[in-house]
C-alpha cells in the first residue's frame, strides 16, 4: 500500500473527533478464564474496566449489555470509540470488535434419504411398501447406523437462530425419554412463549435481545413482527432445527402437495436447545433476511456451552471475510471446542464468486450447499415449439396458450430503464398486461413479488428468468400465478422469439414432484467459495486507530496491516464438506407465510427453503449422530471422519458437477458430498487439541487467548495444523507439511494403510513413509506430505497463481482416508 493513499483519511479525523462522544455497542474480549474467579467476581471485573473509562460507577453499569463469564471472558458495552480505543490499548485485552447489524446474517425429507439414512421398518403400511420397493444398499446400511447411534438419543444440540415454533410436530416429544441429566440449562418464557411449551425435545431455550435494542430501540411488536421470546416468527430456525434434529413427521409436504413424504432431522431423538440471536428487521419485509448482532451472539455460545450441549449449529455467518480476533462465531467456537463441543457453521451465500466464504475458522466445521435428487419439474411451451423443463413448487394452472409479453414493454411511465424488466411493483401497465404471460427478470426485489406484481396487473402466468449473476440456480417458490422459472440461456431464446414472432404467445406447465432426479448432487451457484481470504498476517490494529489518532506509529501499523492483506500465506483448504442446500423441505412458522412476503396470507406447516443455512443442519445432525456413536471423539475427529469419507462423485459416478458443468473443486464442495455412513468408520482420523489450535493462532495474528499458553518462540507454520486437507499458495520449490492420524478402525486392532495420490498439475507429491502400521485401535503414525514444484510438468500449467487441484490417500483393505489438495504456483 501506497503512503499516498492513507493521506485521505487523515482530513477524516477532524471530522471524525467531533463525533467521538457517539457511542456503539463494542465487545471487549480477553480470552479464556483464568478459573480463580467466581461468576460475580467476573461481572465486577468487568465493570472496574468500564468504570477505568467512563466518567461514574453509574454509567459504567448502564452501559454494560452482557457479561461473558462462563466459557468467554469479556463483555459487550457501549462506549465511543475513544473509550474503546483506550480499552484497546491494555495488554490484557485479546481485542475490541465494533458491532453493527449488518455484519452477520443468516444464510438462507427426501435429503437424508439421499445421503443414504432412511427410518427403521414401521407398522405404516405405505412405509413400508416404500422400502421393499428400496433396493439401495445405502439405506440398508443407514438403517443401521441410526440403530447404532440410537437416532442421536442423549445428545443435545444447541441451534443459534431465530427461534422455535414449538407447536410443529416436528418438535414433539412423544415416546422420548427423560431429559438428560447433564442438562443445565432453562426455558425462558416471553411474549407468546411459556414454560410448557418446552419438554422433553425442546428441551431449553433463551433468547438475546440487548444488542438488537441497542441499534434499532426498544422492542416493538408491530414494527419488529416478531416476539419477544424463543418463539421464531418467520421460520427460518424452525427450519434449520427440524433439518438437525427434528422428529420423523409422515405425510408432511409444502403448500400445493410439493414434497410430499416424511419430514425428518438427521438426528430425530437427539434433544434441541433453542438460542434466539437473530431478529426481524424493524419495518422490513421478512423476506429481507434477520438481524444476527454478534454480541447477542457470543452470550448464546457462551450460555449454550455452560448449558450443556454436544453440538453447536449456527446458520449465520458474516457479510465480508473478518480476522478471528474480530469474529464473534469464530470466537466463540474457540471456546466451544475447548469443552469438546463441535460447532458447524453456514459457508454463506455468495458465491460463485472466489473468495466468499463465511466462518473459515479451523476450528468451525464449515458448510456449502449442494442439490439432492427430488426436482419439482414443471414446463414451458412456447408458440415456435420451444420447450423446456422447468423447477416449479406453483400449483397454479393455466388453461390454454395465453400472448407473451416482456416486462420492459409493458412498464408504466416513470420506471427506470434499468428496472423495466424486473416487474418491479407497480411497474406493470394492467392494460397491457391482463391475460397474458410476462417474462421478468431477477434483479432487484423479492422473487415472489414479482409474481404478486404480475397478479396485480392481471397477468395469468410468469416466466422468471436468471440473470448471468444468478447463474443455473433455480430455488423453488410457491407463486401466486403459473411460473415457469428458467436459466440465462433460455432467457436468451425467449427474448428472440418475442422479438421476431408477430403474435407471441406461452404455455405454463404446473410443477410435480420428481425423485432421483439426475445427475446429483450438483453444486449450487449460491454457495460460497474459497479460497479462505482471513489475513494469516492480521496485527492487532483496526482502523478505529487511525481515525482517532494522527500518530506516525499508528500510521506505520495500517501500512503494514493493509500490506500483509496482499501478502498472507493460506494454508486451509475450505468449505470443509458439502450437504444439502436447495429446495429443502422442513418445518415452519405459523407466524409467516411460504414466501415471507407480508402481503401472502398463506400459512405452512412445513416450507422449502434454500440456502447454506439448510446445507449447516444437515452436517449438524450427522454429528449428533456421530457423537452418540463415538462420545470420546473430539470435534477435529468427527471433522476429520465427515471430511475423508466424502463423496466426490454423483449418483451417475461421475465427478460432482459445478454450476459451469465442469466437475466441481474443493473450493467449491470442500473434501465432497459428506456420507453420515461412512464417516461412523472413517478408518484413521486427523485429530487436533484445543492447544493445536492456539498454536495455530500464533500463526495468524489470533493470541493471548488463554492464559496458560504462550507462542514459542519459533512458529510453525499454520500448514502444519492437523487438518485433513491442505492448501500451498505460491508454490515454487519444496514444501514439507507434517500431518499425524489415528487408527479408529472399526474393531481392527492392526492394520496396513497405503499412500497413494493424484498429483496437481506441475506439482509431485509424496509421503515419507508411504506405509502406515498398526497394532492397536488410538495409535497414533505421523507421516510427512512432500510437495514440489516440477519444473518439467510446468508447461501444462494454464497460469502463475492459479490453484491446480489433487488428492492424496490411505488405504488399507477396507477403508479409503482421502484428502484433497490446492496449490498454486509462483
Amino acid at each position: 500500500m501506497k503512503l499516498t493513499s492513507v493521506f485521505p483519511l487523515l482530513f477524516l479525523v477532524p471530522f471524525l473527533a467531533s463525533c467521538a462522544e457517539n457511542k456503539q455497542v463494542y465487545i471487549v474480549y480477553f480470552g479464556e478464564h483464568k478459573g480463580d474467579k467466581a461468576l460475580h467476581e467476573i461481572e465486577e471485573n468487568h465493570h472496574s474496566y468500564l468504570q477505568s473509562v467512563k466518567e461514574s460507577e453509574e454509567e459504567a453499569k448502564s452501559s454494560l449489555l452482557y457479561s461473558y463469564k462462563h466459557s468467554i471472558n469479556g463483555f459487550a458495552a457501549e462506549l465511543t470509540p475513544d473509550e474503546a480505543s483506550k480499552l484497546e490499548k491494555l495488554e490484557e485485552v485479546v481485542s475490541v470488535i465494533e458491532s453493527h447489524p449488518r455484519k452477520y446474517e443468516t444464510h438462507t425429507t427426501r435429503s437424508w434419504e439421499f445421503v443414504g439414512l432412511e427410518e427403521e421398518e414401521t407398522d405404516d403400511d405405505d412405509v413400508r411398501r416404500r422400502q421393499k420397493d428400496d433396493v439401495d444398499d445405502r439405506f440398508r446400511v443407514g438403517r443401521k447406523f441410526l440403530r447404532q447411534a440410537k437416532h442421536g438419543d442423549g445428545i443435545i444440540v444447541g441451534v443459534l437462530d431465530s427461534g422455535v415454533w414449538p407447536e410443529s410436530k416436528s418438535f414433539s416429544d412423544k415416546g422420548m425419554g427423560p431429559i438428560p441429566k447433564s442438562w443445565k440449562g432453562i426455558c425462558q418464557t416471553g411474549v407468546a412463549f411459556n414454560s410448557s411449551h418446552c419438554n422433553r425435545k425442546i428441551i431449553g431455550a433463551r433468547y438475546y435481545v440487548k444488542g438488537y435494542e441497542k441499534y434499532y430501540g426498544s422492542f416493538n411488536v408491530t414494527a419488529n413482527k416478531d416476539f419477544l421470546s424463543p418463539r421464531d416468527p418467520d421460520g427460518h430456525g424452525s427450519h434449520t432445527a427440524s433439518t438437525a434434529v427434528g422428529r420423523r413427521v409422515y405425510g408432511a409436504a409444502a403448500l400445493g402437495g410439493f414434497a410430499m413424504g416424511s419430514a425428518s432431522g438427521g438426528a430425530p431423538l437427539a434433544r434441541l436447545a433453542v438460542y434466539k440471536a437473530c431478529w426481524a428487521k424493524p419495518n422490513q419485509e421478512k423476506v429481507d433476511g434477520n438481524v444476527c448482532l454478534q454480541e447477542d451472539m457470543l452470550a448464546a455460545i457462551d450460555d449454550a456451552i455452560a448449558d450443556g450441549v454436544h453440538v453447536i449449529s449456527v446458520s449465520i455467518g458474516t457479510t465480508e471475510p473478518l480476522p478471528y480476533s474480530q469474529d464473534g462465531i469464530a470466537i466463540g467456537a474457540l471456546h466451544a471446542v475447548k469443552r469438546n463441543i463441535v460447532v458447524a457453521a453456514s459457508a454463506g451465500n455468495s458465491g460463485p464468486k472466489p473468495g466468499t466464504l463465511s466462518n473459515v475458522a479451523p476450528w468451525i466445521i464449515t458448510v456449502g450447499a449442494s442439490t439432492l435428487d427430488r426436482a419439482f419439474v414443471g414446463g414451458l411451451v412456447l408458440g415456435n415449439g420451444y420447450t423446456v423443463k422447468t423447477e416449479s413448487i406453483t400449483a397454479f394452472k393455466m388453461d390454454k396458450f395465453a400472448p407473451l409479453v416482456y416486462a420492459s414493454n409493458v412498464t408504466v411511465p416513470g420506471i427506470a430503464l434499468n428496472n423495466t424488466s424486473q416487474c418491479l411493483p407497480n411497474s406493470l401497465k394492467p392494460e397491457l398486461v391482463t391475460g397474458k404471460v410476462v417474462l421478468c427478470l431477477r434483479g432487484t426485489g423479492s422473487r415472489i413479488g414479482k409474481g404478486m406484481e404480475v397478479k396485480r396487473a392481471g397477468g395469468v402466468g410468469m416466466i422468471l428468468g436468471n440473470s448471468l449473476a444468478n447463474g443455473n440456480d433455480i430455488p423453488s417458490d410457491s407463486h401466486f400465478v403459473a411460473t415457469a422459472a428458467v436459466t440465462p440461456s433460455s432467457v436468451e431464446k425467449i427474448l428472440e422469439y418475442i422479438k421476431t414472432d408477430k403474435n407471441p404467445i406461452a404455455f405454463i406447465k404446473p410443477g410435480t414432484t420428481v425423485y432421483k432426479n439426475q445427475p446429483a448432487p450438483l453444486m449450487t451457484g449460491f454457495s460460497s467459495r474459497g479460497p479462505s481470504l482471513i489475513d494469516a498476517n492480521i496485527l492487532k490494529v483496526t482502523l478505529l486507530v487511525v481515525f482517532f489518532s494522527t500518530s506516525k506509529e499508528n500510521l506505520k501499523l495500517l501500512i503494514i496491516t493493509e500490506t500483509n492483506r496482499f501478502n498472507s500465506f493460506y494454508g486451509l483448504l475450505q468449505p470443509d464438506i458439502t450437504a444439502p442446500g436447495l429446495n429443502i423441505l422442513a418445518a415452519w412458522s405459523g407466524a409467516d407465510s411460504p414466501s415471507k412476503v407480508s402481503l401472502d396470507q398463506r400459512v405452512a406447516a412445513y416450507n422449502i427453503y434454500t440456502g447454506t443455512s439448510m446445507s449447516c443442519p444437515h452436517v449438524s445432525g450427522a454429528i449428533a449422530l456421530l457423537k452418540a456413536t463415538h462420545p470420546k471423539w473430539s470435534s477435529a475427529a468427527i471433522r476429520s471422519a465427515l471430511m475423508t469419507t466424502a463423496w466426490m462423485t454423483n449418483d451417475e459416478k461421475k465427478p460432482i458437477q459445478d454450476t459451469n458443468g465442469l466437475p466441481a473443486n474443493p473450493f467449491a464442495l470442500g473434501s465432497g458430498h459428506f456420507r453420515p455412513t461412512k464417516a461412523a468408520d472413517p478408518g484413521l482420523v486427523y485429530d487436533a487439541s484445543y492447544r493445536a489450535y492456539l498454536l495455530y493462532g500464533c500463526s495468524v495474528g489470533f493470541i493471548d487467548i488463554d492464559p496458560t499458553f504462550k507462542c514459542p518462540s519459533k512458529i510453525p507454520p499454520g500448514y502444519n495444523l492437523n487438518y485433513p486437507s491442505i492448501a500451498i499458495p505460491n508454490l515454487n520449490r519444496t514444501v514439507t507439511v507434517k500431518r499425524t492420524v489415528t487408527n479408529v478402525g472399526d474393531g481392527n486392532s492392526t492394520s496396513t494403510y497405503i499412500f497413494s495420490a493424484k498429483s496437481p498439475p506441475g506439482v509431485s507429491v509424496k509421503a515419507k513413509p508411504s506405509v502406515l502400521s498398526f497394532n492397536r485401535i488410538g495409535q497414533k503414525k505421523r507421516f510427512k506430505i512432500v510437495v514440489t514444484a516440477r519444473r518439467d510438468k510446468m508447461m501444462n500449467v494454464t497460469e502463475k497463481g492459479q490453484y491446480q487441484f489433487g488428492w492424496f490417500s490411505w488405504t488399507d483393505n477396507y477403508h479409503v482416508v482421502r484428502s484433497p489438495i490446492a496449490v498454486s504456483l509462483s
